[in-house]
């Protein structure tokens, strides 16, 4: 006789938790947002005639909601940032302000000082060298196939990790802004080099953010690019559909220009995208879940790059839930990198260790095109390297070598784990300037680089 097998039993519902999406008129929470009904809350422009743009505005805005430490550590923390300040109504309404400290959105948009720590001695403002990979201004050009548009340097919000601190927003008081590539006639320098170069296939329109382009100008851009022969793919990336999703919903005229390039490109056989970037599963609520249906019913498709944040996704089941609830609402997972090597936020970074350790739990929960790859941005330029395949990584003293032989090859590329992540003895020895060069030189002989065919990046 064959022996049946019970079918496996349901599963529990917390295993499908992430499907239950905050709905409602949370906002209302907020004194400064009781009285704006579902039309006013969901109007873009509303959300970005409010968004607060100084310490002064957003500390009124939650004064009532904070105790009065926490308004005092966040006004030193925005004086030591070197990121401006910029937070819409949505992401204001989204923090826990029963629990400023640990939530997931304060901690991306506002700083505050007891949290800062002291800065690796190994970080910079610009830590992938992209000023070094621009043959014009507001264009990078690493990959040999592909290049990054930096067309604006305005955000719908300032997230304090961001790579480009220095471009993007105002000057702050530590950071005066690199320019960039900010109007259509200097754009054409950009189209003029891309069409100069017949192995560019792949632009990323990025900046600053393409939410922040007039429907005209996205226009502009997407067509341009379409009409160079040898450019078959575009990505036109933006934090938006996380911060101020409603913009999705009732900017009718920029949806419909993003429409008409992805329905231009298909025809044409190119492929446009957009790019989003959610950190925390908090970020997404029924308000994103319509927005998302917009673009899907367009046939518009949606990657996510994450950044793996201390305290905001670096948790594995935090994670894991951010990746289910992604693929949930239409959106595809597609990148979490190691946060960046800049300045200022040392408090916000975490190790190569703890990365590796979240991506083997995540890997397995849900279908591998809905698994995303975890990389490590190679500090240096070296570009996007799969988290676990550097060359040597010196767990101890927090020091991971990379090599990129088909970007920068003779290259090797070092990634530093946040000090204070380290073991006692370890902190101590960064404190010694020649300990930490041996240590370095050490990771390099390890990883085979160590000799003169190799240059340090």
């Amino acid at each position: 006789m064959i022996e049946l097998h019970p079918f496996k039993p349901p599963a529990p519902h917390d295993v499908v938790a992430y499907r239950d999406l905050l709905g409602g008129e949370f906002w209302r929470r907020v004194p400064a947002y009781a009285d704006v009904d579902e039309t006013q809350f969901l109007d873009h422009l509303w959300q970005q005639r409010h968004s607060v743009k100084t310490p002064e505005e957003l500390l009124a805005t939650v004064r009532e909601l904070a105790s009065p430490e926490f308004i005092a550590d966040a006004e030193l923390g925005f004086r030591r940032a070197p990121m401006a300040v910029r937070v819409s109504p949505y992401a204001i309404a989204l923090v826990d302000w029963n629990d400023p400290y640990r939530d997931p959105i304060r901690r991306q948009f506002i700083p505050v000082a007891s949290a800062l720590l002291p800065n690796h001695p190994r970080l910079t403002l610009d830590s992938l060298h992209e000023q070094a990979d621009s043959p014009v201004p507001g264009l990078v050009h690493r990959y040999v196939d592909k290049a990054l548009f930096l067309p604006l340097n305005v955000c719908p919000v300032y997230c304090r990790f961001c790579t480009r601190s220095y471009a993007i927003g105002p000057d702050t008081q530590n950071v005066d802004k690199v320019e960039l590539a900010k109007t259509p006639s200097q754009w054409q320098d950009v189209f003029a080099y891309i069409a100069s170069r017949p192995e560019l296939e792949d632009v990323v329109i990025s900046g600053g953010d393409a939410y922040q382009l007039p429907p005209k100008n996205l226009e502009l851009i997407g067509n341009a690019l379409l009409d160079i022969p040898h450019v078959r793919r575009m990505r036109f990336a933006t934090k938006g559909p996380a911060v101020m999703p409603m913009k999705l919903l009732t900017d009718h005229a920029w949806v419909d220009a993003l429409t008409r390039i992805v329905d231009r490109g298909r025809s044409a056989g190119k492929d446009v995208v957009l790019h989003t970037h959610f950190n925390a599963p908090e970020e997404i609520t029924e308000i994103t879940q319509r927005a998302m249906r917009v673009l899907f019913e367009r046939g518009i498709f949606v990657r996510n790059q994450s950044v793996l944040i201390r305290g905001v996704n670096d948790e594995p089941e935090r994670m894991q839930r951010l990746v289910k609830r992604l693929g949930y609402v239409n959106v595809h997972p597609y990148y979490v990198y190691m946060h960046d090597m800049v300045k200022g936020v040392e408090d916000l970074r975490t190790t190569i260790r703890a990365a590796i350790g979240v991506e083997k739990f995540v890997r397995g929960s849900t279908a591998g095109f809905n698994t995303p790859t975890f990389v490590c941005d190679a500090p240096g330029g070296g570009g996007k390297r799969d988290v676990h395949s550097y060359e040597h990584y010196d767990r101890e003293n927090g020091i991971a070598v990379y090599a990129a032989p088909s970007v920068k090859p003779g290259r090797a590329f070092v990634y530093f784990d946040p000090i204070d992540q380290l073991e006692p003895a370890a902190r101590e020895r960064w404190q010694n300037e020649t300990v930490a060069q041996e240590m370095v030189h050490e990771a390099l002989r390890r990883a085979g680089t160590g000799d003169d065919s190799f240059v340090v990046a």
